[in-house]
């Protein structure tokens, strides 16, 4: 039961007038998070008393509760807990004190709310419970009576362990659902029910409490990130994952454990790329899937490197590498790894581990670090090894490709399957024959048999990666890539335009003669802006109609003119003319049954040369 101050005072008096004083006892936020006054109530410490609990203290685990914070969950139980057992056992239960202002609220981490909490125990003349050093310090030091109670924090034989067999990957814990654990080896697991039942709410919490607790005394422990919904801890060799709703649909726990510490020896390695390792490769990206084992195959590398008396340094988030005390890890500052990047050349490291890349500031910052010297060794998701190219292409100007990585090595079921090495030249791309179309080239090679798979250029306005092997084709990569670009954009002019790449800087687009004016522009404006923006030369001519029969002409010359004569059948019909594949013209054949040129326009001068070069001109009807 609950009560205002007034009846509390008016219950005390009437307890004194039968000579009967209940003591008081105020418990603070640290001990309700903790679950210590349900316990006391349980084994009777505390019994024939008034437990006042400070308002300020509900204020507290309402605001961290609101945050998604596991804490301000745990203190609400709490008190719910303890005003259902004082009712049960008849011990009076009150909320009491002034709730705090807004000054106040913003001094909290200054330890406003905390002396709240000591002046209303003062006030009431209670005992102040608390699990804080600190708070029962000051407490004793002001005159309030306390009761401090140390935290009794399990650190070793925690609940969730008994689940983990010495084959176990991860546990997979979910409200409703059966526990789960992978166990088998990276890449080769198998999924085991560890639990017949499914798991129940107060289960998980209770769990994530033990574990909460666990990590904050234990030196091996701590919290990686803290945000609303979500909460990532690591513990010792376990790394704690814990979503709850609004962002999941249900409370959600995923622990999970390294199985092997391997050392760089323990892998199947090629006397080549061992000594490429020790004097050569200082832009090392390790690549897999995920679950793959590239943590550990780069926990190996950072364990190698120390030992070679290099000064190694790690960047992780969550810090769960299982590497020596001489290697420091560090974590993200502020949740951001450029601001720990400046730091960290302070420090002087020879190799930095950066497990693992996903954003574009952890690519950002690994170029960073490997162009001002520092050997780097970058952890990235991939389906493939030339993928993890694929990840820093757009972020990194290709030019510098090479520089920041030289050696991709590709990890699958705990196994190195392929390592690749970059190299950068000035060369015409293979499948290109004209000298004058060098430019720079990324050579993508396998590093066992020094064969080339890919190569990586500019082409046009993109970057591409085209597989060397398959340039055999009829028509090889690079005429399909461009060709494809090319009828994109004329596609919005003609739909059934016709392109035929020439080479990487010219090609001809055939088209309806309808088209050609709209698609070359006044003076050339709208076919400029086309070429510009493919970075390839474009002719533009008219499809050769698959129109009628071939028509017999006679050409003469009648002073400054050419009259093309035609039979009498072709009167009243349309013809086109082509010199060899090249539209010249169409017209209609009126009664004088001939077509008439000026030798100075554009199309007599052609055809004149078509003349002179005897080059055959072509005239056909169209179909009605």
């Amino acid at each position: 039961m609950s009560g205002s101050p007034s009846e509390s005072r008016i219950e005390e008096a009437l307890q004194i007038m039968v000579g009967v004083t209940l003591k008081k006892y105020v418990p603070d936020t640290s001990v309700l998070v903790d679950g210590r006054i349900s316990q006391m109530l349980a084994s009777s410490e505390l019994s024939k008393c008034e437990i006042i609990v400070p308002a300020p203290v509900i204020d507290e685990l309402q605001a961290q509760a609101s945050k998604n914070r596991e804490p301000g969950f745990l203190g609400l139980q709490e008190v719910k807990k303890v005003r259902e057992m004082c009712e049960k056992e008849g011990i009076s239960f009150s909320i009491q004190g002034r709730r705090p202002d807004l000054d106040e609220i913003k001094l909290a981490r200054s330890g406003r709310i905390d002396a709240i909490i000591r002046d209303i125990a003062k006030d009431m003349k209670g005992t102040l419970i608390t699990a804080d050093y600190v708070q029962a310090l000051v407490g004793e030091a002001e005159g309030t009576k306390v009761l401090y109670v140390p935290q009794q924090i399990k650190t070793k034989g925690l609940e969730f362990e008994k689940y983990f067999t010495k084959d176990t990957l991860s546990l997979h814990l979910k409200e409703g659902a059966l526990p789960v654990a992978k166990r088998g080896l990276p890449g080769k697991f198998r999924l085991i029910q560890v639990r017949k039942s499914p798991s129940k709410k107060e289960d998980l919490q209770q769990m994530i409490k033990q574990i909460s607790e666990a990590s904050r005394v234990s030196k091996d422990g701590f919290v990686e990130i803290r945000e609303s919904g979500v909460l990532v801890m690591q513990l010792g060799k376990f790394r704690i994952a814990l979503i709850r709703p609004p962002l999941s649909d249900g409370l959600e726990v995923t622990i999970v454990k390294p199985l092997v510490d391997l050392e760089l020896q323990d892998y199947k390695i090629s006397k080549k790329l061992m000594d490429r390792l020790q004097a050569g490769a200082e832009g090392i990206i390790i690549a897999g899937p995920p679950g793959s084992g590239k943590s550990t195959l780069a926990g190996s590398l950072a364990k190698f490197y120390s030992k070679q008396g290099s000064i190694v340094k790690t960047l992780e988030s969550p810090r769960d590498l299982q590497v020596g005390p001489e290697i420091t890890q560090y974590g993200p500052l502020n949740g951001d790894f450029e601001k720990i990047a400046d730091i960290l050349l302070l420090v002087r490291p020879d190799y930095t581990i950066f497990d693992e890349i996903r954003k574009t500031k952890d690519f950002r910052v690994y170029t960073d670090l490997r162009l001002a010297g520092v050997g780097m060794v970058g952890v990235v998701h991939a389906s493939g090894p030339v993928d993890a190219v694929q990840r820093f292409i757009g972020r990194v100007e290709l030019g510098m490709i090479p520089n920041i990585m030289d050696t991709i090595i590709y990890v699958k079921d705990g196994e190195i399957r392929k390592v690749l090495e970059l190299r950068l030249l000035v060369k015409v791309p293979s499948g290109m024959i004209e000298a004058d179309l060098a430019r720079p080239v990324v050579e993508i090679h396998d590093f066992e048999t020094n064969s080339l798979e890919y190569e990586i250029y500019t082409f046009g306005e993109e970057n591409v990666i085209i597989p060397v092997r398959e340039q055999k084709s009829e028509e090889d990569s690079i005429k399909r890539l461009a060709k494809e670009r090319i009828q994109q954009i004329i596609h919005n002019f003609d739909r059934n335009a016709e392109v035929d790449i020439l080479s990487p800087k010219k090609a001809i687009i055939r088209v309806d003669k309808e088209s050609i004016a709209r698609l070359i522009g006044k003076g050339g404006v709208m076919i400029t802006e086309i070429e510009e923006r493919l970075g390839i030369k474009l002719d533009v001519e008219a499809k050769i109609p698959s129109l009628g029969q071939d028509v017999n002409y006679e050409i003469l010359e009648k002073g400054n003119s050419l009259d093309i004569i035609f039979e009498s059948g072709v009167i009243g019909k349309e013809v086109s003319l082509y010199i060899g594949q090249e539209y010249l013209l169409s017209a209609i054949i009126g009664r004088k049954s001939k077509i008439r040129l000026s030798r100075s326009s554009e199309a007599g001068k052609k055809l004149v040369n078509a003349l002179l070069s005897e080059k055959s001109i072509d005239v056909v009807t169209h179909r009605p």
